[in-house]
């Protein structure tokens, strides 16, 4: 039998998976089936195309099927819906959503990556006319004709994760007054509060109207929601978005058999190969290994998907690669500010009953009398028997960047908090301070400096 490679899914991970698998065998045949009508898109950079910072819908989605055909021979059937997969005879059944047809297709190596949905607590809310979740590129596209055809002049998002804060801003930016409600009592709950307390400060300063602890009861209004009912007041507004986070999409793997780990997203061991024989599994409807918790996580990025795609894809043609885990590693931007994190938080460390040392740093990324130069604060929570760095959280301008890369590539290779004062890293007043933030954290974590 010819081997033929068939991909559920066509984002990060399933085309990244696609590519490797043709670039290791020219000859094995290559499918991938989404149902939707966008493949390979930026899903990052969804804020960011609806608040108008990239204006062309073609710069988010800048490879259709065609690419994949003519580049790399692999066929991409978008508006295809895998309906199901019979793992003892290597089959899936397929739905073509435009003409409602439903046909068998055979594969002697499959790749699940199917990727997450976003949570909906009450499925009645998505039916109005202006309430929206923020997925793919379709649904960017609603966003993006309501806000065109009905200026809104206030709009409210659900939840204050990374999308919830990046819409925050690109709303605001385009003069929408943009109110956030969040269940949990800080916004982006992946931080340790005193560092979600700074920026919640901050975007309040910007025109963000912020409410913690707070329970959204009800949206009000026949076709649209017109007032957004909490535990403790009403709120008027012009349109909904839903930021309360995403779900991996595991139903076609666990009738297959495929087993989830203990974050109800599918297991994949170090090679992406699931419990069944010749299935894979890349991307946000996987969990992965990380090396701080030294335990399986969920932690939905394209960054991470892109990763276990190649090693999917590598797998899946013969090779025996392994993806050692991930750190966590996260950022974004919040107006003038960057916000970046990896590891665990205190909290998350505290739970998990580690004996732990905690820095916080306050810092400069450059000199003083340089142009761009700001404060950063910077968190790092270290395992005190190991002195292992289990996590830092970073807020600042110019910098931050860097500052979390350097950390992440030095705790990849086994730095320790007494090996960060010694690193030699670049220093010219226009891009640093002669000790740069991570060289000057690791001067105070050893007890040089005061912090």
């Amino acid at each position: 039998m010819k081997k033929r490679i068939v991909i559920i899914g066509g984002v990060a991970g399933g085309t990244t998976a696609a590519t490797q698998a043709r670039r290791n065998d020219p000859e094995v045949e290559i499918i991938i089936y989404d149902k939707d009508k966008d493949v390979s898109y930026s899903g990052c950079s969804l804020p960011y195309y609806i608040g108008k910072v990239v204006n062309k819908r073609e710069s988010v989605v800048p490879r259709e099927g065609k690419y994949f055909k003519d580049k790399f021979n692999v066929d991409v059937k978008v508006l295809h819906e895998v309906l199901s997969i019979d793992s003892k005879n290597k089959k899936v059944r397929v739905k073509n959503l435009v003409s409602g047809e439903e046909f068998e297709d055979f594969y002697t190596t499959l790749i699940i990556a199917t990727g997450a949905s976003p949570f909906v607590p009450n499925k009645e809310w998505i039916n109005k006319e202006n309430v929206f979740v923020l997925r793919n590129v379709e649904s960017a596209d609603s966003i993006k004709k309501y806000i065109e055809e009905n200026n809104p002049k206030k709009a409210l998002i659900i939840g204050t994760g990374f999308i919830g804060m990046e819409l925050c801003e690109n709303l605001m930016e385009i003069g929408i007054e943009t109110t956030a409600v969040e269940l949990k009592d800080q916004i982006m709950p992946p931080l340790d509060k005193e560092m979600a307390d700074r920026i919640e400060e901050y975007i309040k300063e910007k025109g963000v109207i912020v409410y913690t602890e707070e329970e959204v009861k009800e949206l009000r209004g026949e076709k649209r929601v017109t007032e957004v009912i909490t535990n403790k007041r009403n709120l008027e507004t012009d349109m909904v978005i839903l930021s309360i986070g995403i779900k991996p999409n595991t139903d076609l793997a666990v009738e297959a058999g495929v087993k989830l780990g203990k974050t109800k997203a599918i297991r994949v061991n170090e090679k992406m190969k699931t419990n069944v024989e010749d299935i894979y599994s890349a991307g946000d409807c996987a969990e992965i290994y990380s090396l701080i918790h030294e335990d399986y996580v969920y932690r939905p990025l394209g960054t991470t998907a892109n990763k276990m795609g190649r090693v999917a894809g590598k797998n899946a043609t013969g090779e025996d690669v392994s993806f050692e885990g991930i750190l966590s590693t996260g950022i974004f931007k919040i107006f003038d500010k960057t916000v970046a994190f990896l590891g665990m938080s205190e909290k998350e460390a505290r739970g998990l009953k580690k004996e732990v040392e905690i820095y916080n740093i306050k810092t400069y990324n450059k000199p003083p009398f340089m142009k761009g130069a700001s404060i950063m604060y910077i968190k790092i929570v270290v395992e005190k028997l190991s002195e292992r760095i289990l996590g830092i959280q970073i807020i600042g301008g110019e910098g931050v960047d860097k500052a979390i890369d350097t950390y992440a590539a030095a705790i990849t290779f086994g730095a320790k908090k007494g090996d960060l004062a010694t690193i030699d890293l670049s220093y010219s007043p226009p891009y640093s301070t002669v000790n740069t933030p991570v060289v000057q954290s690791g001067i105070i974590m050893e007890g040089s400096l005061d912090k």
